[in-house]
């Protein structure tokens, strides 16, 4: 449920809170409903603390998201036209000898193809338009996305999320539009469990057991913050990238970016040496590698001997 400006000014300034619809308790075998009913329960739920609050998106952090989420769907159409074209020119036999498609090696080959029938020919030429078109968006969206990064109130979020190793201008835009305000999350473990990496678990007296992660909440954040663990299976380095934004970010905040690396690589060794497969740990690091974040953007404070 959203509450938007002008609801908001329509309540002549009585405070609201925004509730989950989808998180309200209901009773079993409770099949009347009514205004009246619904007010009431809703006032009991409300004073035992039963109720899951939400934060609605601000206006332009909504256009934000929309912009990323844009681009991602972008990607995605781009994915299905370059499949399109391989598919046809597989079946009239048109198989690349290179290693990789879609490099400028690929492309050029894909380009200098002529099939023998004149129709197949115009649908491969259409489809090349298509990829073609698609490929400008793309760029023109990217080129946005850029100019955004540099503004307020998105700059100083941006920049602090750069420092951590996996974490480019896109991916840092595309978390911070999806989770808004980090500081709404009292702890660490909130936000893993808005994102959805906590694993599920049925657990009862002396029998514990844990299943797949349970995947509720924001997939899109999600999948970046997957994403971006997987560069953390290597040994810590500072690459050129994160050293051009120390000058720009709060000493915490790198020294915090350093303290997930070293941290970080040594879980998912130590994950790995155990028997777990390699998509099992990269979705534990991304769990700690939440946490790490949530410390950086809401300045937790560190340890001594970190900041030493």
């Amino acid at each position: 449920m959203r509450l938007r400006p002008a609801a908001a000014a329509g309540l002549g300034g009585v405070a609201c809170d925004v509730v989950a619809p989808s998180l309200v308790p209901v009773r079993a075998g409770d099949r009347i409903k009514t205004d009246r009913r619904d007010a009431k329960k809703l006032v009991r739920l409300y004073r035992a603390g039963e109720l899951s609050f939400v934060v609605p998106p601000s206006p332009e952090q909504e256009g934000l998201r929309d912009l990323v989420r844009c681009r991602a769907d972008l990607v995605a159409a781009r994915r299905a036209a370059r499949h399109r074209v391989q598919k046809q020119l597989l079946r009239y036999g048109r198989v690349f000898a290179g290693k990789k498609s879609w490099t400028l090696q690929h492309r050029a080959w894909v380009r200098r193809q002529r099939l023998d029938d004149p129709l197949a020919q115009r649908a491969l030429e259409h489809m090349l338009s298509h990829l073609d078109a698609i490929d400008a968006q793309l760029a023109a969206v990217d080129h946005e996305l850029a100019e955004v990064a540099e503004r307020e109130p998105w700059c100083d979020p941006v920049r602090w999320l750069c420092c951590f190793r996996g974490i480019s201008t896109l991916t840092a835009l595309g978390l911070v539009a999806e989770i808004g305000d980090f500081r709404r999350f009292a702890s660490a473990r909130e936000l893993m469990s808005f994102l959805g990496p906590t694993p599920s678990e049925y657990s009862s007296g002396e029998q514990c057991h844990r299943g797949h992660i349970t995947k509720c909440g924001n997939a899109h954040a999600r999948r970046l913050l997957v994403e971006a663990a997987w560069h953390y299976q290597h040994a810590p380095r500072l690459s050129k990238r994160i050293s051009r934004n120390e000058p720009h970010v709060p000493p915490d905040v790198f020294a915090r970016a350093w303290q997930a690396q070293v941290r970080l690589i040594h879980r998912h060794r130590a994950l790995t040496r155990n028997g777990k497969r390699s998509t099992v740990a990269n979705v534990a690091v991304a769990r700690e590698f939440c946490g790490f974040i949530w410390a950086a953007m809401t300045h937790q404070p560190l340890r001594e001997e970190v900041a030493a």
